[in-house]
C-alpha cells in the first residue's frame, strides 16, 4: 500500500485529502488474492437418513417429510409408528400428493416404518 508523506497527512488533517481510488482498489485486490477466491462448497448431503415421525402433528410430519423430499437425500427410513393417523396417511401421501413427484419408490419394512427412495434433487 501507499505510504503517507508528511504532505499527506497534512492534506488529511485539513480535510483535501482523497486516495487514488484506482490504485487502492487494484492492491487491495492483489493482497486479497480476489482473483482466485475459491466458491464455497455445497452442503454435503447424506445418502440414508432416518426421520422419525412420533409425537409429530399431522402437519408437522407433512412439513418434516417434504423438506427431506426437498433436501437431496437419496434414501430415508420413515417411521411413522405401527398405529395412527400418520400410518395410515403416508402411503396416500407418497402416491397421490404433491409429495409423488419427489418419490421413486416407498415401501412398508416393518408395521410402523417405510424405505423411500427420493428422485434426485436438481440443480
Amino acid at each position: 500500500m501507499k505510504q503517507l508523506s508528511d504532505r499527506d497527512i497534512v492534506e488529511m488533517i485539513g480535510g483535501t485529502f482523497v486516495p487514488d481510488d484506482k490504485n487502492t482498489r487494484k492492491t487491495v485486490h492483489a493482497e486479497l488474492k480476489l482473483s482466485q477466491r475459491i466458491p464455497p462448497k455445497e452442503p454435503i448431503v447424506p445418502t440414508h437418513t432416518v426421520l422419525d415421525l412420533h409425537q409429530h402433528t399431522e402437519e408437522q410430519a407433512w412439513q418434516e417429510i417434504m423438506e427431506l423430499a426437498t433436501s437431496g437425500v437419496k434414501k430415508a427410513t420413515i417411521i411413522t409408528g405401527a398405529s395412527g393417523i400418520l400410518h395410515k396417511k403416508f402411503p396416500k401421501w407418497a402416491s397421490e400428493s404433491i409429495l409423488s413427484p419427489h418419490i421413486i419408490s416407498s415401501k412398508p419394512i416393518n408395521n410402523g416404518s417405510f424405505e423411500v427412495t427420493f428422485k434426485r434433487k436438481k440443480n
